[in-house]
């Protein structure tokens, strides 16, 4: 019997899309619907598992960690990349790391909902409306406006068409830009410094590394429009918290909307939570019900292939 630990659910639904009763005789799953306190505990949890299902980076999977459960043989995450595993150790413990499917146009979806949001105030108002209150905020037409996009990518390119679809001016800056894509989408390439000067919005779609942590400081922050909004639905430290927090105290820029944060899930006492010009969304860019059935349904996949020696999704 090969013991599986998922970590993370927190909504508590992998036997929503998992019918668990069916691999009672192959797998003996415990579900962990919490974060871990510290790596001490995460250890002391996961000793005797021989597999792990981990939801993208939310438990980091460190060296340390994986010396630490002596069982384990497969770990299953969601996505074909995930930074928080330490795949230079699973491969010295001949350990197999598989990866999913993922569909992108969720992320997009949610980075649509955050730019309309605070466009059009949508929360304040919101707000308002239950407190019996009318129209007490006026927003802004996206048509004629600017949305600078940083990272044109899978997801970035779908974020650009519906600006484009909205009437907007888009322009795109990344370190290793497709000249061609942006053409194609008719999309103005230019320098990050001219982006950051003309953009009404800023919507961040590069993947995190090191040529992009502190991508955006208080230095980029001073560059800006103050009416800009600026959108990070891709990892919280792209951009820099502390000068993000101050750029918002001080009214350097008007707002941000925020799906990622530096620590996930954020902290109750979090400054972020309680400023008035962000709107925060927790982390539900990949959270929903297509992704997850795909998410689980790979996984154990993956698992029994790997168990008759043919895995598959690989990650490298």
């Amino acid at each position: 019997m090969i013991k599986v630990a998922v970590l993370d659910d927190y909504q508590n639904i992998f036997k929503e899309f998992i019918n668990t009763e069916r691999y009672k005789d192959k797998f003996d799953f415990k579900i962990f619907t919490r974060p871990f306190e510290n790596e001490d505990e995460a250890i002391n949890e996961l000793a005797n598992f021989d597999a792990l299902f981990i939801m993208r980076e939310r438990t980091k999977i460190s060296s340390s960690l994986i010396s630490g459960i002596k069982n384990l043989k497969f770990i299953m995450t969601s996505g074909m990349r995930n930074k928080s595993i330490d795949l230079d150790e699973c491969k010295k413990r001949k350990i197999i790391v598989c990866g999913t499917d993922i569909n992108s146009n969720p992320t997009s979806e949610i980075t649509w909902t955050l730019i309309l949001g605070l466009m059009r105030n949508i929360k304040q108002e919101a707000d308002n409306m239950f407190q019996g209150y009318w129209q007490t905020t006026i927003g802004y037409e996206l048509k004629g406006k600017i949305l600078g996009i940083i990272g044109l990518g899978k997801i970035g390119s779908q974020v650009a068409k519906v600006g484009k679809a909205f009437g907007m001016q888009v322009i795109a800056w990344s370190e290793n830009l497709d000249l061609k894509l942006a053409n194609e989408l008719g999309v103005l390439p230019i320098s990050k410094e001219e982006l950051l000067k003309q953009s009404d919005v800023i919507s961040i779609h590069v993947v995190l590394g090191e040529r992009y942590k502190n991508l955006i400081t208080k230095d980029e922050f001073k560059i800006m429009k103050k009416t800009c909004f600026v959108i990070n639905t891709s990892r919280g430290p792209i951009i820099n918290e502390k000068d993000l927090i101050t750029a918002l105290e001080d009214d350097e820029i008007a707002g941000v909307g925020l799906d990622v944060y530096d620590i996930e899930p954020l902290p109750q006492d979090h400054k972020l939570r309680f400023m008035p010009n962000a709107l925060l969304t927790p982390h539900l860019g990949y959270v929903t019900d297509e992704n997850y059935t795909i998410f689980f349904n790979q996984m154990i996949e993956n698992l029994i292939l790997c168990i008759d020696g043919k895995p598959k999704r690989v990650l490298k």
